[in-house]
């Protein structure tokens, strides 16, 4: 997959099959669109392509109070859109003069004269342009206009995704991440640098890593402990416990922390960064009466932990 920072960058001497969209998590319904695409591009021997816009539209336009959270962050996407199997992902910026554009300058600028698609794939209820003015037949119109096909995306797809994409949020925000996983068909990633901690898990004898998540926006799974995979920045892949949550038994900040205990790991990991997937939550949060019953759960923890990793 070839990836382009920018509409006027983008050349393809094959026909292009594009889409538009955030396609956030990637999850099962995004890739029936991808289908879709690949489809109609073997029909006419074009290339598929997504269009996707960075920052979020809602982020410049309330900046605020956009009440945002994303499954992915923009390198997860990308990651996971190479494996889709797309062959062309372009990241438009979005700005105060892009959101401006009428609908008619937005179709000019980005597809006409830029991209330049022999098709468009959209749901039939897309809008786009200034105020999201433009709606579906419009588009379909200036496609004659600018010599473009607008092909809509079955209802069932689009009601998949916009119901995939709620449903993966919410399962993620309460933990449930064993569903959050069956929906996105794979497990839900989790990357942050490892910062230091107070150290009490090596007193434990469970040493953990602390990480702090850089991207704002990236949703984080509700408290509780988890089994999960964690690979380290030389790609060491291992077991794992991690805990989300504000350490209740050690602490009364009440400042959220998210520690990970690698199981079968030595070494220092300060200052690097760790990648996670989730598998399954483990328990809930709770508060222990003593360190040596907190001590006896991570025990536990650890058993559950390596029968449901598969050791």
């Amino acid at each position: 997959m070839k990836v382009y920072e920018s509409t006027k960058d983008f050349f393809s001497s094959d026909p292009v099959v594009l889409t538009i969209g955030t396609f956030d998590g990637v999850h099962a319904g995004h890739l029936a669109v991808i289908d879709v695409l690949k489809k109609t591009a073997v029909e006419i021997g074009g290339k598929t392509a997504l269009l996707t816009f960075h920052p979020h539209p809602r982020v410049i336009l309330h900046p605020s109070n956009h009440g945002l959270k994303l499954l992915n962050t923009l390198d997860e996407r990308r990651r996971l859109l190479q494996d889709s199997g797309l062959d062309f992902l372009i990241v438009e910026e979005f700005n105060l003069e892009l959101s401006r554009l009428t609908p008619f300058e937005y179709v000019k600028n980005l597809f006409a004269e830029e991209i330049k698609p022999a098709a468009v794939v959209i749901g039939d209820d897309h809008r786009f342009g200034r105020n999201r003015e433009g709606d579906f037949n419009a588009l379909r119109e200036m496609g004659k206009m600018f010599d473009f096909e607008v092909i809509a995306l079955d209802a069932k797809y689009v009601q998949d995704i916009r119901v995939s994409s709620t449903k993966v949020r919410s399962a993620v925000e309460k933990g449930d991440v064993a569903q959050a996983n069956k929906l996105l068909t794979r497990p839900f990633p989790l990357k942050g640098e490892v910062v230091g901690g107070q150290k009490l898990g090596s007193e434990l004898g469970y040493p953990t890593a602390n990480l702090k998540i850089e991207e704002e926006l990236k949703i984080i799974p509700g408290a509780g402990a988890y089994a999960v995979w964690a690979t380290t920045e030389g790609g060491d892949r291992k077991m794992a416990m991690l805990n989300i949550g504000d350490r209740p038994t050690v602490s009364d900040s009440g400042c959220t922390t998210i520690e990970v205990n690698l199981l079968d790991f030595t070494g220092d990991l300060y200052g690097s960064s760790l990648e996670v997937e989730f598998v399954d939550r483990i328990r809930d949060e709770r508060k222990f009466s003593s360190l040596n019953e907190l001590k006896s759960a991570l025990k536990i923890d650890e058993e559950n932990t390596r029968k449901l990793l598969g050791t």
